[in-house]
């Protein structure tokens, strides 16, 4: 059963499309064909500087607004490639570890690319993170963290291949926190109150003028609406149409360095 809440996004923008739509038939229907056409007429000579103030209020709020969107997807992005910069990082430190310690290290970073990407990265779209990348992560550092580890490497090594795994583990809850990210309805109300605002103020400029009304509140549904829902439709970086890659974090499920059987040096 599909959960309806962690796609709030979508639904969202299809509402905003057709709340446009129907907000905008409704005002030209209101101002021509209602019973209170007549009165509404007795308010023209309203002066077109009017809409500047609105316009500019409505265009900074999508501003934002997409600004706070880009900038969670350019933050997922750069994580994956930082947590998959942390495990090769970790390959390289461990490759002075004994053998039997080297390939308990190096199956649990493999194991753990492999259970974030094919796993987890499908319920990252659902805001929901697993559970078994969570445990062959602690796996992961409860075997580096090893007094044998730590002899084997040297103190300033040993703390340098903890602070990535930790490095790790950061970027990874930061990657599950952007998924859960939910759209905020205050400031997508807000948005659309000043947007039936521009809308109201566009028809009472033109409404002696029925024509350019129709043709004015229509661009502005018209760029209004699509791109408020391109936004929307982001909001989940792990969501499609722009859901961040897995491939970095991916690659070293498969990496070079994580080879099987390695010669002893």
């Amino acid at each position: 059963m599909i959960d309806i809440g962690a796609f709030d996004h979508y639904f969202l923008a299809i509402f905003g499309l057709i709340g446009t739509v129907l907000g905008a038939a409704g005002l030209l229907w209101l101002t021509h064909h209602s019973r209170y056409a007549a009165w509404l007429h007795s308010y023209r000579g309203v002066a077109p500087n009017f809409l500047s103030v609105i316009g500019v209020l409505f265009a900074l709020n999508l501003v934002f607004l997409a600004n706070d969107t880009w900038h969670a997807h350019d933050l997922a992005l750069d994580a994956v490639f930082k947590e998959a910069g942390a495990l090769r990082i970790i390959v390289a430190l461990s490759d002075n570890l004994p053998t039997p310690i080297r390939s308990k290290v190096e199956h649990s970073v493999r194991n753990y690319a492999r259970l974030a990407t094919i796993t987890e990265w499908p319920l990252l779209a659902e805001r929901r993170s697993s559970l078994e990348a969570t445990a062959e992560l602690d796996n992961l550092l409860g075997n580096l963290a090893s007094e044998a580890v730590g002899a084997a490497l040297g103190s300033s090594v040993h703390t340098l291949i903890l602070q990535q795994v930790v490095q790790v583990r950061i970027l990874r809850d930061l990657r599950v926190a952007l998924s859960q990210t939910h759209v905020n309805p205050l400031k997508w109300l807000g948005m659309a109150f000043l947007g039936l605002l521009m809308m109201v103020s566009l028809v009472m400029v033109h409404i002696d003028q029925p024509k350019p009304e129709f043709l004015a509140i229509l661009l502005f549904a018209a760029a209004a609406a699509p791109t408020a829902s391109i936004v929307l439709v982001q909001g989940n970086p792990f969501q499609q149409p722009t859901a961040v890659t897995y491939e970095p974090i991916a690659a070293m499920a498969i990496y070079p360095g994580l080879a099987d059987s390695r010669s002893p040096k």
